[in-house]
């Protein structure tokens, strides 16, 4: 419901507080929040249903800032309404340790749904996060009791839509009819290099009719009736909506307004006490008068819907007391109590089967058993998924009219990516999707957001090296398992056998804290032998695989060449060197480790040799530069795979001449 009070002036306080935010931290984008003002009023006053004292609320619709620079237009937005972020980190935008930080980050300011700044990805995070309403609804709701049921709005500018993940997005969207998800585009023609019609000359609202949207152009975007009326229409339709509104850029801004120079600067004091003269905003700087306060503040209204929502909820708990409590516990990202008695058994039908299989298969063994007792689940290919082998036999393929668990990105793997954290974020669901592994380039700046967001989201990889054969370099992974590594708080996992790949599959869907990639073989790899004990040091990242008293060289290996390395290692033995072998699926756990039990795995003082089928210079922080690597800077070649492993020296005589070289240096 729009308030009583002038909606230009409840604009206006957006546009102060934004002139006020930059100009303080002499950094910022203020053009944008400017150009928004009058479009947030029809949104967050209008439709929009979020409780300020509950950030989290199940039902509450979701608002992604995809057009992330403009972050003062929603931390103005969250502090007039009533959340916990009080004018003094206005006041400290992008600060040391503030709230407020350049561009929005979740599970730092209250009331962000997901970090954005990367041009496009929050509109593709809204897609996944529209998806998981629609699959939530399909899956709990029941007659009478609209549990899920909510929208996701989402602001975007000309920079999103320009940027490819945009069409991955938007494509997908359409085809799956996701009805709940509304996009409000920012249509003022500026871009940091000037007008975009030079650069930029897309038909946007028929580019969108043919992804199958409802489209609504030439809405006045400083018209807050027109676009409130929009927004209701959008409301009622049976498939997304883009709502084209047009704006001037830093609308407000006597000199500036229309022009590339308010686009991400401050406007400086002359400018913005002209601003403020020609709005009639005649308060000092970060000062919003009682009435502006009371027209905006949603506390109220946001406890009442709320309150209405957990009635409802309450009566269907009584009806419906199983999924209730399956509900509750999914979105808070809780795992069923049979998950670890689950990752047990599938570990022990490894070790009782001790198959030689491709480890892709290994994984999707692992899912098969998985999915049993994870109805969270929510798996998904970009157009491999015969290769991949993230499906299992009960999984149900996602629709435009049937719900399911298993999704079909088509070859879209960067808006898979991005849709999985959208789809993590908003809960209910444990998102995983795959590719082969040097497609990951593709999906590269999503695997760091998730990282940067600490969600869980589980990239699936297979075909991981020059193993994947006659495809040639094109698709040989080389320098990607390194490059993966580089990302903080990701973990990866290359596993060498069906053993490894359930410790992997466990360990990435028990990670609250962050995501992981799991990297897999196309070819087939051997069953290694363990105690109890070395299963149970799998999950630290690196352990003993095969041990010798006084060792006089370390091999460590990960995937397909830890086999290799054992073969190596047996050779060695009968020419009278005593050789331990350490399987390190994971390097980014096994670095987490405590020094005492790392120390016990690379003993101190001992020479040690690195295998893995990529580039070598990542190793040399385990075998220190007296060390060796057998590895491949180059890139692939085209050919079988066995004649590629020989051809670059994947062989246990040049593994065994490397120890001899270190052994003897």
């Amino acid at each position: 419901m729009i308030s009583n009070l002038p909606t230009n002036k409840m604009a206006n306080a957006i546009r102060a507080l934004a002139m006020d935010a930059v100009q303080q931290a002499n950094s910022g984008h203020p053009g944008m929040p400017m150009g928004m003002a009058e479009i947030a009023v029809a949104l967050w006053a209008g439709h929009y249903r979020h409780n300020p004292a509950d950030p989290h609320w199940i039902n509450r619709d979701r608002f992604v800032l995809s057009n992330g620079h403009g972050s003062m237009l929603h931390y103005a937005l969250l502090h007039l309404t009533g959340y916990d972020l009080s004018v003094d980190e206005l006041k400290n935008f992008r600060q040391m340790g503030s709230k407020t930080p350049g561009h929005p980050e979740v599970h730092v300011t209250p009331g962000i749904e997901t970090t954005t700044g990367p041009l496009g990805q929050g509109l593709t995070n809204a897609v996944g996060m529209a998806l998981a309403e629609k699959l939530l609804a399909a899956e709990f709701n029941k007659t009478g009791f609209n549990i899920v049921d909510h929208h996701t709005y989402v602001f975007v500018g000309d920079g999103c839509l320009m940027e490819g993940i945009s069409h991955e997005a938007a494509s997908l969207a359409g085809t799956l009819r996701l009805s709940k998800l509304i996009v409000l585009y920012d249509d003022n023609g500026i871009s940091i290099d000037g007008k975009v019609e030079g650069w930029f000359q897309d038909n946007t609202p028929m580019r969108f009719e043919a992804y199958g949207w409802n489209v609504i152009p030439a809405v006045d975007g400083h018209d807050v009736a027109a676009v409130d009326a929009a927004i209701a229409r959008a409301k009622l339709a049976d498939k997304p909506t883009l709502i084209c509104c047009k704006t001037v850029i830093g609308k407000g801004s006597p000199n500036l307004a229309g022009t590339d120079k308010i686009h991400g600067a401050a406007l400086g004091e002359k400018e913005i006490a002209a601003a403020r003269q020609a709005l009639d905003w005649n308060y000092a700087p970060f000062e919003i008068p009682a009435d502006v306060y009371a027209a905006w503040d949603a506390k109220e209204l946001g406890r009442s819907v709320e309150n209405e929502w957990d009635k409802l909820f309450a009566a269907y708990s009584e009806r419906h007391s199983h999924e209730a409590g399956e509900l509750v516990r999914r979105m808070k990202g809780e795992l069923p109590a049979a998950f670890g008695k689950t990752v047990r058994a599938a570990i022990t039908d490894c070790t009782e089967k001790k198959e030689t299989i491709a480890t892709r298969k290994a994984s999707q063994n692992a899912i098969q058993i998985l999915a049993q007792v994870l109805p969270e689940f929510l798996g998904g290919s970009a157009d491999l998924t015969g290769s991949n082998l993230t499906n299992w036999k009960e999984c149900v393929a996602v629709r435009r009219d049937q719900p399911g668990n298993h999704i079909n990105y088509g070859v879209r793997e960067f808006g898979m990516s991005a849709m999985m954290n959208g789809i993590a974020l908003h809960g209910g669901y444990i998102p995983f999707g795959a590719t082969f592994l040097t497609f990951s380039d593709y999906s590269r700046n999503a695997l760091r957001m998730a990282a940067l967001m600490k969600i869980r989201s589980i990239f699936v990889f297979t075909h991981d090296s020059i193993g994947l054969g006659e495809d040639g370099p094109t698709h040989q992974s080389v320098e990607h398992i390194s490059s993966l590594r580089l990302i903080p708080n990701l973990d990866n996992w290359r596993p060498c056998d069906t053993v490894e790949s359930a410790v992997a599959w466990g360990a990435a869907v028990e990670r609250h804290e962050g995501p992981s990639t799991l990297i897999f073989s196309r070819q087939n790899l051997p069953y290694q032998e363990r105690t109890s004990e070395q299963i149970a040091s799998i999950g630290r990242g690196g352990y003993v695989l095969r041990d010798v008293p006084n060792a006089k060289a370390i091999l460590i290996a990960t995937g397909s060449e830890v086999e290799l390395a054992v073969k190596a290692a047996d050779e060695l033995a009968k020419k009278g060197v005593p050789v331990r072998v350490v399987s390190m699926p994971s390097t980014d756990v096994f670095d987490r480790q405590d020094s005492a039990y790392k120390a016990s795995v690379l003993t101190h003082g001992v020479p040690r040799v690195a295998v893995e089928a990529g580039v070598t210079d990542f190793w040399y922080k385990y075998v220190g530069l007296e060390g060796a690597v057998v590895g491949i800077d180059s890139f692939g070649e085209s050919a079988p795979a066995n004649a590629l492993f020989k051809h670059f020296g994947f062989t246990v005589d040049n593994v065994v001449a490397k120890v001899q070289i270190v052994l003897v240096a």
